[in-house]
């Protein structure tokens, strides 16, 4: 085999080479785009299904929904009382007439599948009453965040509702307590709050597509 057929042959092993390798790159490229697509429409059909729900109950309820689907309860007056993690009575009514309606919402079909995990967070402020140290400040504020999400997510997960009896094995695989304590804090005025959060399977493909 003379020198120019070696070379010939070499050259034909790289273009297949090289053509594997453009195919799959747009094998994973279309892949990509497909779950961002997934994402962003379930992401923006969620957001839709939370405003038709609970648009008329936000001002009365001091709530608000994010473009994250995150909806936020931040009454001071109403959650909970300062330092303490008991759930205020007129809050227990809110989350009774809120959670059943957002399991509804979250359990319908082109959900429910798409769900990875349902986080309550707990938020507190960066101060604590008699303490200047500011380990035991952040300290005594993650414990008092991780008790207020655990309260509110046991409240929610116990209530007498036929909605909730009939989802609870799958809150129990989704549904997560997080303190935050002032991790998140933005304006003291909402720093004692309770938040309401959802990951969506396809929001967790792309973090990792990213990676």
């Amino acid at each position: 085999m003379s020198i120019s057929d070696m070379m010939s042959g070499l050259m034909l092993i790289f273009l297949f080479i090289a053509i594997g390798f453009m195919i799959e790159v747009e094998s994973e490229k279309e892949t990509m785009k497909e779950v961002a697509i997934s994402y962003r429409d379930t992401k923006a059909n969620l957001n839709e299904a939370l405003y038709d729900e609970f648009e008329n109950d936000l001002d009365i309820w001091n709530a608000t929904i994010d473009t994250n689907n995150s909806i936020v309860f931040a009454s001071t007056e109403v959650l909970f009382g300062v330092s303490s993690s008991e759930i205020n009575r007129e809050f227990q009514k809110i989350l009774a007439d809120f959670f059943p309606r957002y399991i509804e919402i979250l359990g319908k079909n082109e959900y429910k599948d798409e769900v990875l995990e349902l986080r309550v967070e707990g938020h507190t402020s960066d101060t604590w009453k008699h303490s200047t140290s500011k380990e035991e400040i952040y300290l005594k504020n993650m414990q008092l965040s991780q008790n207020r999400a655990y309260n509110v997510l046991s409240y929610c997960y116990s209530l007498n509702d036929i909605i909730i009896k009939q989802n609870r094995p799958w809150l129990q695989k989704h549904l997560r307590a997080n303190g935050m304590a002032f991790s998140k804090l933005k304006d003291n005025d909402r720093a004692r709050r309770v938040e309401f959060s959802v990951v969506l399977k396809s929001e967790s493909k792309v973090y990792e597509i990213l990676k």
